[in-house]
């Protein structure tokens, strides 16, 4: 792909100018507020850059379409252009996740809330943490960032289940079944963890006939908050199917403020930071990809329009 002319636009687009001119790249540029682009910049590039579409984004002369995120829910919002391409960042998320997912895990199983309550009532009592090797992870999404959290845990000794929508096996995944089969392998879950993408066929794909199969079970998202209902989930919260939610993303967000969610003891709220995207790492995933295009080699974050991801 002979590519020439780039429009980048954000909230910080000076930021990422400074990032992507000290690469040197041989390219006109352009960077832009999203509220400031114009008809006349979608005729003149033949790529967008950006963490979203801009209000009044048009296909023009684009050619390729790059999301500085992982997600690219807010593209899939358009009409797409059969013709176009569409990247997204990949490998900066995985280890991420990886570690906000841990974090809470190694939280609850090492009985940190326990120990700090006891230490305020000055009690000596003796409590056993509960072993990673003990425990079961059910991870809902099996792709790039899912298999990177199967294969931390599953080095970590936890047992490592996942559900995709192919079912297709992953190393460092004891079993991999379909969304149909899911309940097959929630028996005996310590934990679920949703990374599932936002698309026609994940909108509230875990909801209590999910929960309904869990026991005392730990919940966490950082998917994308459309793929669970929640009202369900305050529901298996209430009555025990889910002893605690770490909860990263929402249906709306900012989460409002009447959402009984905020007021749960058991549920643990995070405001979507469990991988932000840091301009740096946007810009080296970019700037890989446009190397991979110039020189025609094979590419590993294509976003597949009819899939949404």
């Amino acid at each position: 792909m002979d590519v020439q002319k780039i429009l980048v636009t954000s909230r910080i687009q000076h930021k990422l100018k400074e990032i992507i001119e000290s690469h040197n790249l041989s390219k006109e540029f352009r960077f832009l507020a999203e509220d400031e682009v114009t008809k006349e910049d979608y005729e003149w590039a033949d790529t967008f850059v950006g963490f979203r579409p801009t209000p009044n984004f048009e296909f023009g002369n684009i050619k390729w379409v790059h999301s500085l995120a992982a997600g690219v829910d807010s593209f899939m919002k358009i009409d797409w252009k059969e013709d176009v391409l569409l990247t997204r960042t990949v490998d900066v998320f995985g280890p991420k996740m990886s570690q906000y997912c841990l974090s809470y895990i190694l939280q609850d199983s090492q009985l940190h809330e326990q120990f700090s309550t006891l230490q305020a009532e000055k009690k000596w009592e003796f409590h056993i943490p509960k072993s990673l090797d003990d425990q079961k992870v059910v991870i809902f999404g099996t792709g790039e960032i899912g298999g990177y959290i199967g294969r931390t845990l599953s080095l970590l000794g936890m047992k490592v289940f996942g559900v995709s929508m192919s079912g297709n096996h992953k190393p460092f995944f004891e079993k991999v079944v379909s969304f149909q089969e899911a309940a097959s392998i929630l028996d005996n879950t310590d934990w679920v963890i949703s990374v599932l993408p936002s698309t026609k066929e994940t909108q509230n794909l875990i909801n209590m006939f999910t929960f309904k199969n869990l026991n005392n079970a730990g919940f966490i998202n950082v998917g994308r908050g459309a793929t669970v209902s929640e009202d369900s989930l305050v529901e298996a919260l209430q009555v025990g199917h889910v002893r605690k939610a770490i909860l990263d993303v929402f249906n709306v967000e900012p989460l409002p403020k009447e959402s009984v969610l905020w007021n749960m003891p058991n549920v643990t709220i995070t405001p979507h930071i469990s991988a932000v995207t840091l301009p740096n790492d946007g810009v080296r995933c970019f700037v890989d990809t446009l190397e991979k295009l110039e020189n025609k080699k094979n590419l590993s974050n294509i976003v597949e329009i009819e899939k949404g991801y």
